[in-house]
């Protein structure tokens, strides 16, 4: 493997029908470099769950994959209108999806909290009014 590949997405606002190809296409990609199952795994949760959480809550926004032979680098960064509480949104079960989202099956609120479990790292940069950011590590060894 290259020293570090690099893969960028964007992701739309509100388009729930493209929704996940950034996590799916990042995830064929880890396959194909012979990354193990369970890093795809977490990976593929943590990035889908950004995603989704993009595509319901910001404006849309960009997301960065970075891979190196130690680990897997993902920033999300969105225009939303950013997180008021970040530790109330890091709660399980919380979720400010309004319900014709929740009709559809998103929103149950594990989000942010899912991103935090599969992840080795999570750090969350917001600014009400301007957007967040979001930065996720996976270690591969």
């Amino acid at each position: 493997m290259a020293d570090i590949i690099t893969l960028r997405y964007t992701v739309s606002p509100d388009d729930f029908t493209r929704a996940g190809e950034a996590s799916s296409d990042v995830k064929n990609k880890l396959k194909q470099l012979g990354i193990a199952p369970p890093v795809i795994r977490k990976v593929s949760i943590a990035l889908y769950e950004g995603e989704i959480n993009m595509v319901i809550h910001a404006k849309g926004g960009e997301i960065t994959v970075e891979v190196s032979p130690e680990s897997i680098r993902m920033v999300l960064a969105d225009v939303g209108p950013g997180i008021p509480d970040i530790s109330l949104a890091m709660k399980e079960g919380y979720s400010t999806a309004p319900d014709e989202i929740r009709s559809l099956g998103f929103g149950a609120g594990m989000g942010l909290s899912n991103m935090k479990k599969y992840t080795d790292y999570m750090d969350i940069q917001t600014e009400l009014g301007i957007g967040t950011t979001i930065t996720m590590i996976v270690n591969v060894t």
